[in-house]
């Protein structure tokens, strides 16, 4: 008699709504047990957690700030705590300031906060994983498209995700012998909130048009992709980070 499968258990950050939110629901709906990260947003993340139970998964939401280390490793011991385990973790936790300044004119505060959460959030997430996900685990980061469009006003913020790319290229190397295999996605407009935030109608309509199949990506677009990273069927792509934005770029 064969053994009964492991279910294998996920950490999604940022995952009170937009793209995050999706990819928990995602993932519970293909059978992983799923940690709900949330820094801020309680009720939302709750609300993830509920529609996950509702549809037969298993969540937990569990708040923690990924730019504080001491937060990020309490992360992991209440995912270990509730699930035993860690197999996948998903940084998808990042901020996007509603203005979009040019270099010259960011200030100190705003490059400030970016790099903390995305580079600092996500190099805590990585160090905690590297040492605590299972055998075979998957790590997807999360870069961002503008990387290769170079538009003006995001210097600060793509250069944050082209961190995120150079951890992902070299921590895939620094985990040999583990078979975890870590990769990035790299999104182009996608409809969150966290991308609307500040815009006009206008520069709605154009960057909908800007991609061939002319339309914003969606979160569950998004998630797709994740879910697809994370599955045996990636299992020999490593090190590498995924434009998710309908020909963009």
């Amino acid at each position: 008699m064969n053994p009964s499968p492991i279910t294998q258990v996920a950490i999604v950050t940022g995952a009170s709504r937009g793209i995050g939110a999706a990819i928990a629901r995602r993932l519970a709906n293909d059978g992983y047990k799923v940690v709900v990260n949330y820094a801020g947003r309680a009720d939302e993340a709750r609300a993830v957690v509920q529609s996950i139970e509702s549809a037969g998964g298993q969540a937990i939401a569990v708040q923690a700030d990924v730019s504080d280390a001491a937060a990020v490793r309490g992360l992991f011991d209440q995912a270990v705590n509730a699930f035993g385990r860690v197999d996948v973790l998903v940084n998808n936790a990042g901020i996007m300031p509603p203005t979009l300044p040019h270099l010259a004119d960011t200030d100190d505060a705003t490059f400030d906060r970016l790099f903390a959460v995305n580079v600092k959030g996500t190099f805590n997430t990585l160090r905690e994983a590297a040492q605590r996900l299972a055998q075979g685990g998957r790590i997807v980061n999360f870069s961002t498209s503008v990387i290769g469009l170079a538009l003006p006003g995001y210097a600060v913020y793509a250069a944050t995700k082209s961190a995120v790319e150079t951890f992902t290229n070299i921590m895939a190397r620094e985990l040999r012998g583990k078979n975890i295999t870590v990769n990035a996605i790299a999104p182009g407009p996608t409809a969150t909130a966290l991308f609307l935030d500040g815009k006009t109608p206008e520069v709605i309509e154009r960057m909908s048009r800007m991609a061939p199949l002319e339309r914003l990506g969606t979160p569950e677009d998004i998630a797709g992709a994740v879910a697809f990273l994370v599955s045996d069927n990636a299992a020999w792509v490593n090190g590498q980070s995924l434009r998710a934005n309908g020909g963009l770029v």
